[in-house]
């Protein structure tokens, strides 16, 4: 067992380049310093329970599946869309598997489980926590377009790809709305 544990622990440091690890598509729309792709995981993982609650889906496997979703990327890095055009991307389920490799059974196989569940995109679960991810993005685009940024781009692709009817409802409450409408209505201006 020690071994296998010291196989967990090789994984959790490595699962910490995440917080390192950024979002490289934004550097096209001039953002020098994107959020990581642990930033990114994070929000995602919020969104997909909220989705996931709303749409009659067990919020926690959501957000489970969400949290799981780029975790591939501490070996392949952020490879952005224009990337992808040139570079065939990398088998997630293949580098989860060699990401497990060495660690107890039990956990190996959950985790190899959740990565192929959130990319078969067929359970309610995985359908909110691929939404999330949609969302997460443009909400993130919102923000950096009003600091000034050209974010467009990935406002309007990201709005496009959602497919269940919360997310739908929930973008278009994001964009009649501001990102410091929470500030303002916590402060009693709004």
């Amino acid at each position: 067992m020690a071994d296998d544990l010291s196989a967990v622990a090789r994984f959790l440091y490595e699962a910490g380049t995440l917080k390192q690890t950024k979002r490289t598509g934004w550097w096209m729309a001039g953002v020098r310093d994107p959020e990581s792709v642990a930033e990114h995981s994070w929000r995602t993982a919020l969104i997909a329970s909220v989705i996931a609650k709303l749409e009659g889906a067990d919020p926690a496997k959501a957000a489970f599946l969400a949290v799981w979703h780029d975790s591939q990327e501490t070996r392949t890095g952020d490879v952005n869309r224009l990337g992808k055009k040139y570079a065939p991307s990398a088998d997630p389920e293949a580098v989860t598997a060699d990401q497990v490799a060495g660690m107890p059974e039990v956990l190996a196989s959950a985790i190899r489980e959740v990565v192929a569940e959130y990319e078969a995109k067929e359970s309610p679960e995985a359908v909110c926590a691929r939404d999330a991810d949609k969302l997460e993005c443009m909400i993130q685009g919102i923000e950096y377009r009003a600091q000034g940024y050209d974010a467009q781009r990935w406002i309007d692709n990201s709005r496009g790809r959602l497919t269940t009817k919360t997310a739908n409802e929930l973008a278009d409450a994001v964009l009649e709305g501001a990102p410091l409408d929470w500030l303002r209505t916590a402060m009693g201006e709004k």
